[in-house]
């Protein structure tokens, strides 16, 4: 049974690579028909538990995919390329083409905004499960990176429940680890991932429990969260405008940057009139509004 399933595969094959030659009447390569004969035979040698030349099957499908421009399946042959890898055990190379996959999802995201939702959760989706595959590794630093890039693709969508439950995860990982320095930027992001959901109370709570980790308290990342957190609840719009647009904030990962850039204080905020400041005259009216401009955020 094994050695007719590999036959049929190795038939799918020969048809593939058919449909790939030219000649004096066929000029073009058949693309599409290939990729359809290599995905048969991809099936046929898994069913034959012959994993390496499934994977292989899979990234000829792929190719050819990508020949015909056909994007997002080339993302799903690649996709199950690596998870054939990763039945053979053989982690670094099965994350590298899921993350691959994950890439070609986001970045081929088709311009119908409901497929493009679809395409963002299937890379979120292959993010974490290649996180997981490094987590029972014991391999935490890479699957923190992965998830982080999980995080801020849901922060990208505004999918910010789903982004806060990811940075908590990602967090722990960093503290496990003792990198300290990024569970203090993971906590910023969390501030502002809380404070578009309009929850303050989840955001202090991000804030108060960072003081256990070592060297937050005091530091610049804390005293900017308090600043922030204090200007929101007391809907001082400067105060909040001043540490969102710090470079603290401004030069962080652009999907949070953004967050911060388009922060707005609940009910409309108070403003300190210019004249209050002491800067009389048209010129200080102007400054004002076009601080407005970027308090909408540049997004």
């Amino acid at each position: 049974k094994m050695a007719a399933k590999i036959n049929e595969a190795h038939e799918h094959i020969a048809k593939a690579e058919k449909y790939l030659k030219t000649g004096f009447l066929k000029w073009k390569p058949d693309y599409d028909s290939a990729a359809s004969e290599y995905a048969k035979a991809a099936v046929a040698f898994k069913n034959a538990k012959q994993l390496e030349e499934a994977k292989e099957a899979y990234l000829q499908e792929a190719e050819a995919h990508t020949n015909n421009r056909t994007l997002f399946h080339a993302a799903k042959a690649l996709e199950q390329a690596g998870m054939m890898l990763k039945d053979m055990q053989r982690l670094p190379e099965a994350i590298q083409y899921i993350e691959k996959a994950s890439l070609m999802y986001v970045e081929n995201g088709t311009p119908d905004t409901a497929a493009m939702q679809n395409d963002f959760t299937k890379a979120v989706d292959l993010y974490q499960k290649a996180a997981s595959v490094f987590e029972n590794e014991e391999r935490l630093r890479q699957a923190a990176e992965l998830l982080g890039k999980a995080s801020r693709l849901l922060v990208r969508q505004r999918k910010f429940n789903e982004a806060a439950v990811s940075l908590v995860k990602e967090k722990n990982m960093y503290k496990e680890i003792e990198n300290y320095p990024t569970c203090f930027k993971k906590t910023i992001a969390q501030v502002l991932v809380h404070l578009h959901r309009g929850d303050y109370v989840a955001a202090d709570k991000c804030v108060r429990e960072s003081y256990s980790i070592p060297g937050f308290s005091g530091s610049e990342d804390c005293v900017a969260m308090e600043q922030l957190l204090q200007g929101y609840d007391e809907q001082d719009e400067d105060q909040v405008y001043r540490v969102c647009n710090s470079p603290l904030l401004k030069y962080m990962d652009n999907d949070y940057a953004k967050l911060a850039l388009s922060l707005k204080v609940p009910g409309g905020g108070k403003k300190k009139s210019p004249a209050a400041a002491g800067e009389g005259g048209p010129s200080a009216t102007v400054s004002v509004e076009e601080e407005d401009e970027y308090a909408g955020g540049l997004c």
